[in-house]
Protein backbone atom coordinates (compact mmCIF):
# COMPACT_ATOMS: atom_id res chain seq x y z
CA UNK A 1 0.00 0.00 0.00
CA UNK A 2 1.26 3.29 -1.05
CA UNK A 3 1.78 6.29 1.30
CA UNK A 4 2.42 10.11 1.51
CA UNK A 5 5.82 9.33 2.37
CA UNK A 6 6.84 7.09 -0.23
CA UNK A 7 5.41 8.81 -2.64
CA UNK A 8 7.13 12.14 -1.96
CA UNK A 9 10.41 9.91 -1.43
CA UNK A 10 10.47 8.39 -4.71
CA UNK A 11 12.25 9.81 -7.37
CA UNK A 12 13.26 9.33 -11.45
CA UNK A 13 14.97 6.83 -12.28
CA UNK A 14 16.74 6.31 -15.42
CA UNK A 15 13.53 4.59 -16.88
CA UNK A 16 10.45 4.53 -15.91
CA UNK A 17 8.85 2.57 -13.13
CA UNK A 18 5.56 1.83 -10.76
CA UNK A 19 4.59 2.35 -7.29
CA UNK A 20 1.65 -0.24 -6.41
CA UNK A 21 -1.09 0.53 -4.24
CA UNK A 22 -3.47 -1.82 -4.14
CA UNK A 23 -6.65 -2.95 -6.53
CA UNK A 24 -4.94 -2.27 -9.85
CA UNK A 25 -4.44 1.61 -8.80
CA UNK A 26 -0.27 2.50 -9.19
CA UNK A 27 2.18 5.52 -9.22
CA UNK A 28 4.38 5.75 -12.73
CA UNK A 29 7.34 7.34 -12.07
CA UNK A 30 8.49 8.75 -15.10
CA UNK A 31 12.32 9.66 -15.81
CA UNK A 32 11.66 13.56 -15.64
CA UNK A 33 10.08 13.40 -12.35
CA UNK A 34 6.67 13.73 -12.88
CA UNK A 35 4.34 10.78 -11.29
CA UNK A 36 1.19 9.76 -13.14
CA UNK A 37 -1.75 7.58 -11.22
CA UNK A 38 -2.52 4.02 -13.18
CA UNK A 39 -5.59 1.33 -13.05
CA UNK A 40 -4.98 -1.62 -14.52
CA UNK A 41 -7.58 -3.99 -14.84
CA UNK A 42 -9.02 -6.68 -17.46
CA UNK A 43 -11.85 -5.86 -19.67
CA UNK A 44 -13.50 -9.02 -22.23
CA UNK A 45 -10.35 -10.89 -21.65
CA UNK A 46 -7.62 -8.39 -22.48
CA UNK A 47 -5.27 -6.26 -19.93
CA UNK A 48 -6.00 -2.88 -20.49
CA UNK A 49 -4.69 0.94 -18.50
CA UNK A 50 -6.94 3.54 -17.30
CA UNK A 51 -5.12 7.20 -17.20
CA UNK A 52 -5.96 8.55 -14.06
CA UNK A 53 -3.83 11.73 -13.58
CA UNK A 54 -0.65 13.39 -12.25
CA UNK A 55 0.25 13.74 -8.41
CA UNK A 56 -0.17 15.58 -6.74
CA UNK A 57 -2.86 17.27 -8.53
CA UNK A 58 -5.19 14.31 -7.83
CA UNK A 59 -3.87 12.81 -4.33
CA UNK A 60 -4.00 9.29 -2.78
CA UNK A 61 -6.94 9.51 -1.53
CA UNK A 62 -8.97 10.60 -5.28
CA UNK A 63 -6.92 8.07 -6.96
CA UNK A 64 -8.83 5.48 -4.93
CA UNK A 65 -11.62 6.95 -5.31
CA UNK A 66 -11.49 6.95 -8.52
CA UNK A 67 -10.10 3.52 -8.82
CA UNK A 68 -12.71 2.47 -7.02
CA UNK A 69 -15.42 3.68 -9.68
CA UNK A 70 -13.24 2.59 -12.51
CA UNK A 71 -13.69 -0.89 -10.96
CA UNK A 72 -17.22 -0.49 -10.40
CA UNK A 73 -17.71 -0.09 -14.18
CA UNK A 74 -15.68 -2.96 -15.17
CA UNK A 75 -17.95 -5.16 -13.10
CA UNK A 76 -20.96 -3.98 -14.80
CA UNK A 77 -19.08 -4.50 -18.15
CA UNK A 78 -17.96 -1.39 -19.27
CA UNK A 79 -14.74 -0.22 -20.25
CA UNK A 80 -13.34 2.77 -18.06
CA UNK A 81 -10.99 3.74 -20.81
CA UNK A 82 -13.22 3.68 -23.78
CA UNK A 83 -15.77 5.54 -21.51
CA UNK A 84 -13.24 7.98 -20.44
CA UNK A 85 -12.40 8.86 -24.18
CA UNK A 86 -16.12 9.09 -25.01
CA UNK A 87 -16.39 11.64 -22.37
CA UNK A 88 -13.18 13.28 -23.96
CA UNK A 89 -14.89 13.62 -27.34
CA UNK A 90 -18.02 14.50 -26.14
CA UNK A 91 -16.89 17.56 -24.14
CA UNK A 92 -14.26 18.81 -27.35
CA UNK A 93 -17.75 18.23 -29.02
CA UNK A 94 -20.06 20.39 -27.26
CA UNK A 95 -17.27 22.95 -27.06
CA UNK A 96 -17.24 23.25 -30.33
CA UNK A 97 -20.99 23.70 -30.92
CA UNK A 98 -21.30 26.62 -28.23
CA UNK A 99 -24.12 29.11 -28.40
CA UNK A 100 -21.82 31.55 -30.34
CA UNK A 101 -20.32 29.21 -32.98
CA UNK A 102 -23.91 27.49 -33.98
CA UNK A 103 -25.41 31.00 -33.78
CA UNK A 104 -22.19 32.57 -35.76
CA UNK A 105 -23.15 29.31 -38.40
CA UNK A 106 -26.96 30.52 -38.61
CA UNK A 107 -26.27 34.10 -39.06
CA UNK A 108 -24.13 32.37 -42.00
CA UNK A 109 -26.60 30.81 -43.50
CA UNK A 110 -29.00 34.40 -43.53
CA UNK A 111 -26.07 36.49 -44.97
CA UNK A 112 -25.80 33.44 -48.10
CA UNK A 113 -29.89 33.58 -48.39
CA UNK A 114 -29.20 37.63 -49.12
CA UNK A 115 -31.59 38.48 -46.33
CA UNK A 116 -31.65 42.31 -46.24
CA UNK A 117 -28.92 44.16 -45.04
CA UNK A 118 -31.05 45.96 -41.82
CA UNK A 119 -32.43 42.64 -40.95
CA UNK A 120 -28.86 40.86 -40.57
CA UNK A 121 -27.85 44.16 -38.81
CA UNK A 122 -30.91 43.45 -36.34
CA UNK A 123 -29.84 39.16 -36.13
CA UNK A 124 -26.72 40.33 -35.44
CA UNK A 125 -27.58 42.71 -32.60
CA UNK A 126 -29.57 40.06 -30.67
CA UNK A 127 -27.42 37.15 -31.23
CA UNK A 128 -24.63 39.42 -29.42
CA UNK A 129 -26.94 40.38 -26.48
CA UNK A 130 -27.36 36.67 -26.41
CA UNK A 131 -23.58 35.82 -26.27
CA UNK A 132 -23.16 37.95 -23.44
CA UNK A 133 -24.89 35.25 -20.89
CA UNK A 134 -24.61 32.17 -23.19
CA UNK A 135 -22.69 32.34 -26.01
CA UNK A 136 -20.17 29.92 -24.09
CA UNK A 137 -22.42 27.43 -23.33
CA UNK A 138 -23.04 24.14 -25.79
CA UNK A 139 -26.34 24.27 -26.74
CA UNK A 140 -27.21 20.37 -25.67
CA UNK A 141 -26.66 22.38 -21.94
CA UNK A 142 -28.58 25.28 -22.58
CA UNK A 143 -31.87 25.01 -21.07
CA UNK A 144 -35.50 27.23 -21.10
CA UNK A 145 -35.04 28.84 -18.12
CA UNK A 146 -31.50 30.16 -19.46
CA UNK A 147 -33.39 31.28 -22.38
CA UNK A 148 -35.76 33.31 -19.99
CA UNK A 149 -33.22 34.57 -17.98
CA UNK A 150 -31.66 36.31 -20.66
CA UNK A 151 -35.34 37.43 -22.25
CA UNK A 152 -36.13 39.05 -19.19
CA UNK A 153 -32.80 40.60 -18.82
CA UNK A 154 -33.47 42.26 -22.07
CA UNK A 155 -37.43 43.04 -20.97
CA UNK A 156 -36.61 44.69 -18.33
CA UNK A 157 -34.99 47.69 -19.94
CA UNK A 158 -38.19 48.16 -21.62
CA UNK A 159 -37.67 46.26 -25.03
CA UNK A 160 -40.35 44.25 -25.21
CA UNK A 161 -40.35 44.13 -28.70
CA UNK A 162 -37.06 43.32 -29.17
CA UNK A 163 -37.00 40.13 -26.27
CA UNK A 164 -39.55 39.04 -28.68
CA UNK A 165 -37.49 38.57 -31.63
CA UNK A 166 -34.49 37.88 -29.67
CA UNK A 167 -36.70 34.65 -28.45
CA UNK A 168 -37.65 34.04 -32.40
CA UNK A 169 -33.54 34.24 -33.14
CA UNK A 170 -32.64 31.86 -30.35
CA UNK A 171 -35.53 29.22 -31.73
CA UNK A 172 -34.27 29.19 -34.93
CA UNK A 173 -30.38 29.05 -33.88
CA UNK A 174 -31.37 25.81 -31.78
CA UNK A 175 -33.71 24.82 -34.87
CA UNK A 176 -30.71 24.70 -37.33
CA UNK A 177 -28.86 22.80 -34.02
CA UNK A 178 -31.07 20.39 -34.76
CA UNK A 179 -31.10 20.31 -38.37
CA UNK A 180 -27.35 19.86 -38.05
CA UNK A 181 -27.51 17.18 -36.12
CA UNK A 182 -26.13 19.21 -32.71
CA UNK A 183 -29.57 18.94 -30.57
CA UNK A 184 -32.14 17.26 -29.97
CA UNK A 185 -34.73 20.09 -28.37
CA UNK A 186 -35.30 23.15 -29.04
CA UNK A 187 -35.54 25.07 -25.33
CA UNK A 188 -37.05 28.16 -27.07
CA UNK A 189 -39.32 27.06 -28.47
CA UNK A 190 -42.45 26.83 -26.46
CA UNK A 191 -41.55 29.98 -24.43
CA UNK A 192 -43.84 31.68 -27.04
CA UNK A 193 -46.01 33.99 -24.15
CA UNK A 194 -43.12 33.67 -21.31
CA UNK A 195 -42.45 37.04 -21.33
CA UNK A 196 -44.62 40.45 -21.85
CA UNK A 197 -46.42 41.13 -24.67
CA UNK A 198 -44.74 44.08 -26.60
CA UNK A 199 -46.93 47.78 -26.81
CA UNK A 200 -48.48 48.15 -29.79
CA UNK A 201 -47.24 51.22 -31.13
CA UNK A 202 -48.79 52.86 -34.53
CA UNK A 203 -46.35 53.75 -36.99
CA UNK A 204 -47.25 58.04 -37.53
CA UNK A 205 -49.26 58.51 -40.38
CA UNK A 206 -51.64 61.13 -41.71
CA UNK A 207 -54.84 59.07 -42.77
CA UNK A 208 -57.77 62.01 -43.02
CA UNK A 209 -57.83 63.18 -46.29
CA UNK A 210 -57.61 67.28 -45.66
CA UNK A 211 -54.59 66.38 -43.84
CA UNK A 212 -53.36 64.54 -46.72
CA UNK A 213 -53.96 67.49 -49.02
CA UNK A 214 -51.66 69.61 -46.71
CA UNK A 215 -49.64 67.18 -46.73
CA UNK A 216 -48.95 67.17 -50.65
CA UNK A 217 -49.20 70.94 -50.88
CA UNK A 218 -46.38 70.97 -48.02
CA UNK A 219 -44.07 68.80 -49.89
CA UNK A 220 -44.76 70.55 -53.10
CA UNK A 221 -43.20 73.62 -51.22
CA UNK A 222 -40.44 71.68 -50.50
CA UNK A 223 -36.96 72.89 -51.51
CA UNK A 224 -34.07 70.59 -50.49
CA UNK A 225 -31.73 69.16 -52.32
CA UNK A 226 -32.80 68.24 -56.04
CA UNK A 227 -33.08 64.23 -55.55
CA UNK A 228 -34.30 64.71 -51.89
CA UNK A 229 -36.94 66.64 -53.75
CA UNK A 230 -37.93 63.73 -55.90
CA UNK A 231 -37.98 60.89 -53.26
CA UNK A 232 -40.32 62.78 -51.11
CA UNK A 233 -42.53 63.94 -53.94
CA UNK A 234 -42.62 60.00 -55.28
CA UNK A 235 -43.00 58.55 -51.99
CA UNK A 236 -46.83 59.13 -51.64
CA UNK A 237 -47.68 57.82 -54.62
CA UNK A 238 -45.44 54.51 -55.11
CA UNK A 239 -46.17 53.65 -51.36
CA UNK A 240 -43.12 51.07 -51.03
CA UNK A 241 -40.73 50.58 -48.04
CA UNK A 242 -38.37 53.39 -47.71
CA UNK A 243 -35.30 50.59 -47.70
CA UNK A 244 -37.13 50.26 -51.38
CA UNK A 245 -37.31 53.70 -52.47
CA UNK A 246 -34.08 54.29 -51.48
CA UNK A 247 -32.43 51.96 -53.64
CA UNK A 248 -34.43 52.02 -56.56
CA UNK A 249 -32.18 51.02 -59.72
CA UNK A 250 -32.85 53.11 -63.35
CA UNK A 251 -32.52 49.24 -64.97
CA UNK A 252 -35.72 47.99 -62.59
CA UNK A 253 -38.03 50.32 -65.03
CA UNK A 254 -39.78 49.22 -67.50
CA UNK A 255 -39.87 51.26 -70.02
CA UNK A 256 -41.76 50.69 -72.26
CA UNK A 257 -44.66 48.66 -69.68
CA UNK A 258 -44.51 51.87 -67.02
CA UNK A 259 -43.76 49.57 -64.18
CA UNK A 260 -40.79 49.61 -61.83
CA UNK A 261 -39.99 45.43 -60.85
CA UNK A 262 -38.86 45.32 -57.53
CA UNK A 263 -36.63 42.19 -56.95
CA UNK A 264 -37.43 39.46 -54.37
CA UNK A 265 -33.75 40.54 -52.67
CA UNK A 266 -34.62 43.82 -51.94
CA UNK A 267 -38.12 43.04 -50.15
CA UNK A 268 -38.81 42.35 -46.75
CA UNK A 269 -40.87 39.15 -47.80
CA UNK A 270 -38.26 38.08 -50.32
CA UNK A 271 -41.60 38.35 -52.95
CA UNK A 272 -40.99 40.29 -55.80
CA UNK A 273 -42.97 43.26 -56.56
CA UNK A 274 -44.07 44.86 -59.57
CA UNK A 275 -45.02 48.68 -58.95
CA UNK A 276 -47.24 50.61 -61.36
CA UNK A 277 -45.95 53.40 -62.66
CA UNK A 278 -48.97 56.35 -62.44
CA UNK A 279 -48.71 59.37 -65.31
CA UNK A 280 -47.56 61.75 -62.72
CA UNK A 281 -44.89 58.90 -61.12
CA UNK A 282 -43.55 58.56 -65.26
CA UNK A 283 -43.54 62.32 -65.45
CA UNK A 284 -41.76 62.79 -62.37
CA UNK A 285 -38.73 59.81 -63.28
CA UNK A 286 -38.60 61.92 -66.78
CA UNK A 287 -37.48 65.15 -65.29
CA UNK A 288 -34.96 63.12 -62.24
CA UNK A 289 -33.56 61.33 -65.41
CA UNK A 290 -32.14 64.43 -66.18
CA UNK A 291 -30.40 64.84 -62.63
CA UNK A 292 -29.17 61.17 -61.62
CA UNK A 293 -29.97 59.02 -64.65
CA UNK A 294 -26.26 58.55 -65.48
CA UNK A 295 -25.90 56.61 -62.77
CA UNK A 296 -27.56 53.52 -60.73
CA UNK A 297 -29.72 54.64 -58.52
CA UNK A 298 -32.61 57.20 -58.64
CA UNK A 299 -31.40 58.77 -55.45
CA UNK A 300 -28.12 58.20 -55.17
CA UNK A 301 -25.83 59.17 -51.75
CA UNK A 302 -25.25 62.51 -51.60
CA UNK A 303 -21.16 61.58 -51.28
CA UNK A 304 -21.07 58.99 -53.82
CA UNK A 305 -23.43 58.17 -56.53
CA UNK A 306 -22.01 54.26 -56.02
CA UNK A 307 -24.48 54.21 -52.81
CA UNK A 308 -27.97 55.09 -52.42
CA UNK A 309 -28.78 58.01 -50.04
CA UNK A 310 -29.29 57.38 -46.37
CA UNK A 311 -32.34 55.64 -44.60
CA UNK A 312 -33.13 59.08 -43.01
CA UNK A 313 -33.06 61.67 -46.05
CA UNK A 314 -36.88 61.48 -46.47
CA UNK A 315 -37.99 61.50 -42.84
CA UNK A 316 -35.42 64.66 -42.08
CA UNK A 317 -37.62 66.80 -44.86
CA UNK A 318 -41.06 65.97 -43.69
CA UNK A 319 -39.14 67.35 -40.34
CA UNK A 320 -38.09 70.69 -42.14
CA UNK A 321 -41.28 70.61 -42.80
CA UNK A 322 -42.86 70.92 -40.06
CA UNK A 323 -44.10 67.06 -39.45
CA UNK A 324 -42.70 65.79 -36.04
CA UNK A 325 -42.26 62.13 -35.83
CA UNK A 326 -45.50 61.57 -33.92
CA UNK A 327 -47.40 62.93 -36.66
CA UNK A 328 -45.78 61.49 -40.48
CA UNK A 329 -42.78 59.18 -41.15
CA UNK A 330 -41.74 58.08 -44.42
CA UNK A 331 -43.19 54.24 -43.66
CA UNK A 332 -46.51 55.93 -43.16
CA UNK A 333 -46.98 56.87 -46.92
CA UNK A 334 -48.02 53.42 -46.55
CA UNK A 335 -50.59 53.63 -44.12
CA UNK A 336 -51.75 56.53 -45.54
CA UNK A 337 -52.37 54.75 -48.88
CA UNK A 338 -53.42 51.18 -46.97
CA UNK A 339 -56.17 53.58 -45.26
CA UNK A 340 -57.83 55.88 -47.97
CA UNK A 341 -57.87 53.14 -50.84
CA UNK A 342 -59.90 50.60 -48.45
CA UNK A 343 -62.62 53.78 -47.60
CA UNK A 344 -62.48 54.36 -51.26
CA UNK A 345 -64.72 51.12 -51.51
CA UNK A 346 -63.31 50.52 -55.36
CA UNK A 347 -60.58 48.23 -54.97
CA UNK A 348 -60.22 44.40 -54.05
CA UNK A 349 -58.80 44.38 -50.41
CA UNK A 350 -56.71 41.69 -51.82
CA UNK A 351 -55.32 44.04 -54.58
CA UNK A 352 -54.47 47.11 -52.08
CA UNK A 353 -52.75 44.35 -49.69
CA UNK A 354 -50.70 42.68 -52.71
CA UNK A 355 -49.53 46.33 -54.26
CA UNK A 356 -48.37 46.49 -49.92
CA UNK A 357 -46.73 43.50 -50.04
CA UNK A 358 -48.69 41.87 -46.94
CA UNK A 359 -48.29 38.27 -46.64
CA UNK A 360 -51.39 37.04 -45.40
CA UNK A 361 -51.81 35.89 -42.01
CA UNK A 362 -53.53 33.02 -42.74
CA UNK A 363 -51.50 30.40 -44.46
CA UNK A 364 -54.16 28.41 -45.82
CA UNK A 365 -55.59 31.43 -47.88
CA UNK A 366 -52.16 32.80 -48.32
CA UNK A 367 -51.66 29.52 -50.96
CA UNK A 368 -54.73 29.49 -53.04
CA UNK A 369 -54.88 33.56 -52.92
CA UNK A 370 -51.60 33.88 -55.26
CA UNK A 371 -53.56 36.18 -58.03
CA UNK A 372 -51.70 39.20 -59.02
CA UNK A 373 -54.77 41.79 -59.84
CA UNK A 374 -52.44 43.50 -62.01
CA UNK A 375 -55.38 44.58 -64.03
CA UNK A 376 -56.72 46.35 -61.12
CA UNK A 377 -53.57 47.72 -59.63
CA UNK A 378 -52.65 49.36 -62.53
CA UNK A 379 -56.19 51.63 -62.31
CA UNK A 380 -55.78 52.07 -58.50
CA UNK A 381 -52.45 53.26 -58.89
CA UNK A 382 -53.76 55.64 -61.20
CA UNK A 383 -56.33 56.38 -59.05
CA UNK A 384 -54.18 57.24 -56.14
CA UNK A 385 -51.87 59.76 -58.10
CA UNK A 386 -55.10 61.12 -58.88
CA UNK A 387 -56.86 61.39 -55.64
CA UNK A 388 -53.32 63.02 -54.36
CA UNK A 389 -53.56 65.54 -56.79
CA UNK A 390 -56.95 66.47 -56.31
CA UNK A 391 -56.59 66.57 -52.28
CA UNK A 392 -53.57 68.95 -52.60
CA UNK A 393 -55.96 71.24 -55.01
CA UNK A 394 -58.44 71.02 -52.21
CA UNK A 395 -57.32 71.54 -49.69
CA UNK A 396 -55.72 75.77 -49.25
CA UNK A 397 -52.98 76.13 -47.39
CA UNK A 398 -49.92 78.36 -47.18
CA UNK A 399 -47.06 76.69 -48.83
CA UNK A 400 -44.45 75.29 -46.88
CA UNK A 401 -40.59 76.99 -48.01
CA UNK A 402 -37.62 75.73 -47.23
CA UNK A 403 -34.10 77.34 -47.60
CA UNK A 404 -32.35 74.90 -49.82
CA UNK A 405 -28.70 74.67 -48.62
CA UNK A 406 -26.95 75.94 -51.50
CA UNK A 407 -29.67 78.82 -52.42
CA UNK A 408 -31.11 79.57 -55.52
CA UNK A 409 -31.78 75.86 -57.69
CA UNK A 410 -31.67 72.84 -55.47
CA UNK A 411 -29.08 70.33 -55.98
CA UNK A 412 -27.49 67.80 -54.25
CA UNK A 413 -23.97 67.59 -52.72
CA UNK A 414 -22.35 65.22 -54.81
CA UNK A 415 -20.16 65.71 -58.17
CA UNK A 416 -23.50 65.71 -60.65
CA UNK A 417 -22.78 63.95 -63.55
CA UNK A 418 -21.70 66.27 -66.67
CA UNK A 419 -23.67 64.20 -69.97
CA UNK A 420 -26.34 61.81 -68.65
CA UNK A 421 -26.57 58.90 -71.08
CA UNK A 422 -30.15 59.00 -73.67
CA UNK A 423 -33.10 58.22 -72.79
CA UNK A 424 -33.74 54.63 -72.89
CA UNK A 425 -35.46 53.80 -77.08
CA UNK A 426 -38.52 53.12 -75.40
CA UNK A 427 -39.75 55.86 -73.05
CA UNK A 428 -42.62 55.32 -70.25
CA UNK A 429 -45.90 55.42 -71.47
CA UNK A 430 -47.67 58.32 -71.62
CA UNK A 431 -51.39 56.76 -70.51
Amino acid sequence: MLTHIKITSAKQGSKPYALYDAEGLLLSVQTNGSKLWRFRYRHLGRQKTLHIGPWPEISLADARIRRDEARKQVASGLDPAQLKLAERKAAKIAAANTLRTVGDEWYQKCVDEALAPITLRKIRWLLDIANQTLGHAPVTEITPPDCIAVLRKLEGTGRRESARRLRSVLSRVFRYAIHTGRLIDNPAGELRGAIAAPIVTHIAAITKAPEVGALMRSIDGYEGHAVTVFALRLSPHVFVRPGELRRWEWEEINWEKAYWDIPPEKMKRRIPLRVPLSRQVQAMILELWEITGGGKYLFPSFRTPTRSMSENTINAALRSLGYGPDQMTAHGFRSMADTLLNESGLFLPDAIERQLAHQDKNAVRRIYARGEFWSERVRMMQFWSDQLDELKEKVEVPETKVNARTGGRPTFGMQVVQSHKALPAVALASG
